[in-house]
């Protein structure tokens, strides 16, 4: 029951994450692209305006992926990090700057935004299955008496090889 239970939860996050990415993402796009356009020289193509959405939408994400990699490899995020804060920032400043000048304004044009990071940052810092033990609370015994959590030493065969007698007593050096 809980394997199904499990893949249900599952099943109705990811149709969360889709809607919520899908919607976020369209808010998202569509504020940057008019802000660039709005400030885009006369005559830039509107094209312009989206392809610079998708850069600056999706570079956080892909800052949060490298991270997540350099973090299991154990290497400095310095570079990512910075990139992630740079890029959600200008991604919440394009958010501002197309909103009604007041505090509702910006938190609603804000939210798209907000949504789109916090759930790019709870999908990517879940535990996987590979580090998510099972914990089974109704059993008591050590974990010395499951064979599957205790720890076996087991040292390398030595193998024997035979010598002739006498094999050593002369040594020749050759150059």
């Amino acid at each position: 029951m809980t394997e199904r239970t499990d893949r249900l939860e599952s099943v109705a996050l990811v149709l969360i994450l889709v809607t919520v990415a899908v919607a976020s993402g369209w808010a998202s796009f569509t504020h940057v692209h008019d802000w660039t356009m709005r400030h885009a020289p006369t005559g830039t193509p509107d094209a312009f305006g989206w392809v610079n959405a998708v850069i600056s939408e999706l570079v956080p994400v892909a800052a949060f992926l490298v991270i997540r990699r350099r973090r299991r490899a154990g290497s400095s995020i310095g570079y990512p990090l910075t990139l992630l804060i740079a890029a959600a920032a200008l991604s919440l400043a394009a958010q501002l700057a197309v909103a009604q000048p007041s505090p509702s304004g910006w938190l609603l044009s804000a939210v798209p935004a907000l949504a789109f990071m916090g759930l790019v940052k709870l999908v990517l810092t879940m535990p996987t299955a590979a580090t998510a033990l099972p914990i089974d609370a109704t059993d008591d015994a050590p974990a010395a008496d499951h064979p599957a959590v205790t720890a076996q030493v087991v040292k390398p065969a030595t193998a024997v090889v035979p010598v002739p007698a006498g094999a050593f007593t002369r040594m020749e050096v050759t150059r």
